[in-house]
Order: structure tokens, then sequence, then C-alpha cells
């Protein structure tokens, strides 16, 4: 595809410039629309090495990883194999969950929208064998129930774990073969792999953590579980995931006219299936794997991704034929992703994106009491509370869910934007994260942040 030089120069400064200021130690950003396609790069992949960050490199794209396994369902279902509303235990006779009637009715639909009701970030590492998953899974007879099925959306890794699982026993191969034989190899994606010992094999970006002033360090450990594959151990380059994308733009064609989905099929997986009730979130809905979200009036689709220390970002806009990706290693990510792909977007589609959410300059005067109290899932706990002058504070208190990271107690200010929402931020940081309380259907008090529902558990 064409690479315009003035252009590349154009991106490649806009990249250096914003990533340094964001202490972002290495990134790569891309966009494909019609025949031309930039990739720029910036950086390093590793702070204590040095060694330089090109177009080649491969990151981790983490949850980006769902659209790919969701991908492979889809073509597992139109090829008969699969049926997304069938119970899962009909594909897997062992499976046993928390809840007997979960287990009998959760089907492969709930776990590609994020709404079976199993409680999500379970990140248990079951060892680097081909058994790896079908442990993990067996595993999930000991995770607590999230939400009754189908009652909310609340973000689950641990439902894509047993998504892949299935694809296991479906194709009676381990997930990351069947992702190569149903996806990244007719994709011709040669620079995509899922496995440390492929990753070493290419310029491999490392992640980098640092709190407040500090400069980003690299961290202690390099990727996550092989249990978590097929929710977010994909690492590929720039060029493989606009490829990916450009797929689903051209309705389920890879670039080299081979067809993957069906134009139907590929139209279905945007098509929303699951609202999500924080309506400051990144998305408003879910479809099958991807994200759905409105700028201007004009749909997009996406996922973002986060790792040990590294975040990847990938949006999608079928009316302007546009796929932009950006891979990060650390740093103020999400601030680098609101002011360059928002640059990108206005000058190549004409479009604003969303303003991120903020709390009004005189913030209502609402009281927080009726929401104060503890909210519980696995691996965090939540503390709401009113301090002096009745000001709201959030604590948060969460497990590591990866052997050698620390993730000490943090506290933060709650800003109320309205009586149901509030809004807080992470120190150094520039965009806002929201709070916001609400039901279920049957009254059970939820707190819905970071697209997760997090049940109140006392008050």
């Amino acid at each position: 595809m064409a690479q315009d030089t003035a252009a590349y120069d154009h991106w490649h400064d806009r990249l250096a410039e914003l990533a340094a200021a964001h202490r972002v130690p290495g990134a790569v950003l891309g966009f494909a629309r019609g025949d031309e396609q930039q990739v720029a790069a910036y950086g390093v992949t590793n702070v204590d090495t040095g060694v330089e960050v090109t177009g080649d490199t491969l990151f981790q794209i983490g949850s980006i990883t769902k659209v790919f396994t969701a991908t492979v369902v889809m073509r597992l279902a139109e090829q008969g194999l699969l049926d997304l509303d069938k119970p899962v235990v009909g594909y897997l006779p062992e499976l046993r969950l928390a809840d007997g009637d979960l287990t009998a009715q959760v089907t492969m639909r709930h776990l590609l929208t994020h709404t079976s009701g199993i409680d999500g970030d379970v990140f248990t590492d079951t060892g680097r064998g081909d058994d790896a998953l079908e442990r993990y899974v067996a595993g999930l007879a000991d995770v607590p129930v999230n939400h009754p099925l189908g009652a909310t959306f609340s973000y689950c890794n641990a439902g894509y774990s047993l998504a892949g699982r299935v694809v296991e026993k479906v194709t009676g191969k381990v997930w990351d073969t069947a992702l190569r034989e149903l996806l990244t190899g007719p994709l011709g994606a040669e620079q995509t792999v899922t496995l440390p010992d492929e990753a070493i094999l290419h310029r491999t970006a490392v992640g980098h953590v640092h709190e407040g002033d500090e400069p980003p360090r690299r961290t202690p450990v390099w990727g996550i579980a092989r249990a978590s594959g097929p929710a977010g151990t994909v690492n590929c380059a720039m060029a493989d995931l606009l490829a990916f994308a450009r797929m689903h733009l051209a309705g389920g064609v890879a670039p080299d006219g081979t067809r993957l989905l069906s134009t139907d099929t590929a139209t279905a997986m945007r098509t929303p299936q699951a609202q999500v009730p924080d309506r400051h979130a990144i998305a408003d809905s879910w479809g099958l794997g991807w994200f759905r979200l409105g700028w201007g009036g004009t749909r997009v689709i996406g996922h973002d991704g986060n790792t040990v220390g590294q975040s990847a970002f990938l949006r999608v806009l079928p009316e302007h034929d546009l796929a932009v990706g950006l891979l990060t290693n650390g740093g103020h990510t999400r601030d680098l992703y609101e002011s360059l792909v928002r640059e990108v977007v206005r000058e190549l589609a004409g479009l604003e994106m969303t303003t991120p959410l903020a709390p009004p300059p005189q913030p209502p005067a609402v009281d927080i009491t009726p929401y104060a109290g503890v909210y519980e899932r696995t691996g965090v706990r939540m503390e709401v509370s009113t301090g002096d002058g009745r000001a709201a504070r959030l604590r948060v208190i969460g497990s590591a869910p990866v052997e050698g990271v620390d993730r000490p107690p943090k506290e933060f200010d709650l800003v109320p934007v309205t009586d149901r929402v509030y809004a807080y931020r992470q120190p150094g940081y520039r965009t806002w994260t929201a709070a916001t309380f609400y039901e279920l259907p049957d009254g059970s008090p939820y707190l819905h942040s970071g697209l997760r529902a997090t049940p109140k558990v006392s008050g």
C-alpha cells in the first residue's frame, strides 16, 4: 500500500511530540484508508536496553485479542461447528460453574457480549502447557457469579478464556493453533504471535510502569498467563493489526482477496448486542467482540487492550473506510490516545471524537450517602465513603493479576457529575474515569466503572 512521505513526516513528528509529552517510552501509530497506509514509530522497546521501536516491532495488543477470538468463533459458526445460542455445556460436558443454572444456560453469545455473569477478572496461571485452558476452565467452578445471566454488561476476561476452550474442543486443536489456522494464517499476518517463544524471534516491546512523577521503569514480567490467551495474549506489528481491521472493513475479505467471513457475519459482529450501563465509558454498546461508540452521529467500532505495562487502541470507521491503531508500552497512554487519535480522525475523516468525561466547573450538590458502602468482585474491593465535609471518596483495593506487579490500594476524590455519576482520575492523568451507581432489574445495587459491574456487598 502507498505511504505518502509528507504525511509520514507529519504523523511521525506528532507521534514523537505527544508521546514524549505523555511519558510514553515507545509507540507505533498506524492508519489505513483506501489505498493509503501510514505506520510511524517512536521511542524504545525497553528503557533498560534502548532498543529502538520500528514499524515492525511487536506489541502486546491485550484485549483487542478478544475480537480475534470472536472472529474465529464466527468462522466456526459459519462452518456449522458452533451455535452462538446453544449452551456451551453442549460442547464442554465437563463444564462446572459456580451456579448450576448458569452452567446449564450460558451460551457463546453471552461470552462474546460480556453478559454471562461469570466474574471476569480471574487471571489464574495454569502453566505454559497445551492444557492451560482446560485447567483454567476447570477452575471456574470456584469463581463467584458476578450477576445473574444476562442481567447486565460486565467486562469478562474469564468468559473469553472459556470461549477459547470451546474453540479447542470444536477444532481438536489448542487455541493458539486454531487462531493461526483459522485467522492469522489466511490473513497473511506473519508478524502475529501468541506465545513468548514466538515473540522472542521478533523485535518485541516490553511494558513499563510508573507512579506519579516517576520515570517509566521496565515491568518485572513480560506477559500474562497462557490461560488468558483468548482474552489477551496476541502480539503483533501494526501492519498485521491494520490488515485485520481492513478485513472487517471489507466485509470479511482479507487484503489478498481471501474471504474469511461472509458479509452478513462481519456486519453481525458490529451490530449491538448489549448496552453498557456506564454512559461515559469508552463504548456505549457491544457487538460480537467489537465495542461500539458514536462520534458526531458516525458509528465507530473498536477495542482497547491493556496488559503488563502495555496499552493498545484500535478504531474502525466503516463509513469512512478508515482504521486507526495505536500501540504503546507505558506512560499516560489514554492521554496519548485522546490527543493523537483525535488529530488523525479530525484530519482524515473530518470527525470530532467525543469529548471525554469531565466534571462540570460547578459540580452539582448531591448526596452520595445512599451509595456509600463496599462493592466487591473477584480481585477488587471498592469502598465508597463520605469524608470531611461529606466529600465523596473512593478507595480501590486490588489484588495483582500478574505475579511480581504490585497493586497498592489507591484513593480518589469522587467529583459529582449527576446524582448517580461521579468522576475520578489517576494522579498525573488528564482523562477521567466514571463511577456510575445503578440497580439491576431485581433491584440489586451495583457500581459500574472501568466497564465492570461490581455488586454492593455491605452498606
